[in-house]
């Protein structure tokens, strides 16, 4: 038997998130025991190992129904809070090994049993698309560059390539309705693995909100994805839609689902020059349960 927590990292006032189901010790689970925990829960799920050297303290690993992913922002997330409130976490900054690169977690104890966490993500690479790229993303999700702000279509990378879509407001961010089966032909031509439509909501408070629709994960849409909320977070830097500077920015996602969720993200600077950032947001517990594989 397999235990998991089934934990909903991003909440919005307890409600809401991206559901995840983690394997605190995934030390014995096969490949195919890992991809069947993401296919029986239905979502990305996150499994701790051991770290393959002294260079690291844990080892992650990352699953959706239909793939192994390099990295999971939330998985990420949740494994840590979930480690910290069973008592395992070793340290409160740890080293993570992942298939996209090392990665470091915060966790900040001082609240009893809700501790707070934050991981580091690179620096973003953001690309403008070329017009036929453009005009392949616009028809998938069945709109025109009418619906758009005055702003350039662009390919964003933390970990894993998002294609963020400037739309003109919420409203028309909600009311998206894209051609699902072409979603992964599309993110393929163009080199992404979703697609991330977003909107200001308050730009002097630096609140946004954004969509996701993977390319293959095996559903259509995410109600948080904190990797892309990463990449975004740069593309507004480059867009000049936030100021250079390392206060939060919030990216609200999940409402067109009826589950709307909060990821925040911080950038940092060294001498003006973007570094990096962390990514963080609040983890509720929903269920701790035993699987066979």
């Amino acid at each position: 038997m397999t235990e998991i927590e089934l934990v909903n990292v991003f909440t919005h006032m307890g409600r809401g998130g991206n559901p995840c189901p983690i394997v605190i010790d995934a030390s014995k689970l096969p490949n195919t025991g890992m991809q069947s925990v993401a296919r029986h829960f239905g979502h990305e799920s996150g499994f701790v190992l051991p770290a393959p050297s002294l260079d690291a303290d844990y080892a992650f690993r990352f699953w959706v129904p239909r793939h192994e992913m390099e990295m999971c922002g939330h998985a990420t997330i949740g494994a840590l809070w979930a480690l910290a409130t069973r008592g395992h976490l070793r340290a409160e900054q740890v080293r993570i090994v992942t298939r996209s690169g090392p990665v470091t977690g915060y966790v900040d104890r001082a609240r009893s049993g809700d501790p707070s966490v934050e991981i580091s993500q690179p620096v973003g690479k953001v690309v403008d698309l070329s017009h036929a790229e453009e005009e392949q993303v616009l028809s998938t999700l069945k709109i025109s560059r009418h619906d758009l702000l005055d702003l350039p279509v662009q390919n964003a990378v933390t970990s894993r390539v998002k294609t963020l879509i400037p739309m003109k407001g919420v409203r028309q961010l909600n009311e998206l309705v894209p051609d699902a089966p072409r979603i992964e032909t599309c993110c393929e031509r163009i080199g992404s693995t979703g697609l991330y439509p977003y909107a200001i909501e308050h730009q002097g408070e630096r609140r946004f909100e954004a969509r996701q629709f993977p390319k293959s994960s095996g559903y259509p849409e995410d109600a948080a994805t904190g990797i892309a909320a990463a990449a975004l977070a740069f593309g507004l830097l480059k867009n000049r839609l936030v100021e250079r500077n390392s206060e939060r920015i919030t990216v609200m996602q999940g409402r067109a689902m009826d589950a709307l969720s909060e990821i925040r993200v911080r950038l940092g600077f060294a001498d003006a020059t973007p570094v990096g950032c962390l990514l963080g947001g609040t983890v509720t517990h929903a269920e701790s349960c035993t699987l066979q594989l």
